[in-house]
């Protein structure tokens, strides 16, 4: 019941910023967490930030001080800008949600098609 589309990957020199945009859209109750997912070739997806509906936020050390997420609530958005960019950084970025249909429905997670960001040495 939820669509998610990112946008903002591209390819950046290291030592560049990036900002990726996703927006939330379809039917449902509530928009709770939401969060940016990184996955590199042959590696597993891993979090690289996330932030609640009341905006606590928590990152992966590996991007701590380079990147903040960041949400506007009314219109069903979260944000995600990275500084100081290193190739390590390369992967597919995936926009994730946790969703309530109903106010008595249980959490469910949803996940966009990703956006590729590419860091050159």
């Amino acid at each position: 019941q939820v669509q998610l589309v990112e946008s903002g990957g591209g390819l950046v020199q290291a030592g560049g910023s990036l900002r990726l945009s996703c927006a939330a859209s379809g039917t449902f109750f509530s928009i709770n967490a939401m969060g940016w997912y990184r996955q590199a070739p042959e590696k597993e997806r891993e979090l690289v930030a996330r932030i609640t509906s009341d905006g606590y936020t928590n990152y992966a050390d590996s991007v701590k001080g380079r990147f903040t997420i960041s949400r506007d609530n009314s219109n069903n958005k979260v944000y995600l800008q990275m500084n100081s960019l290193k190739p390590e950084d390369t992967a597919a970025y995936y926009c994730s949600a946790h969703s309530k249909f109903r106010s008595y429905s249980p959490l469910s997670e949803y996940w966009g098609q990703g956006t590729q960001v590419t860091v050159s040495s």
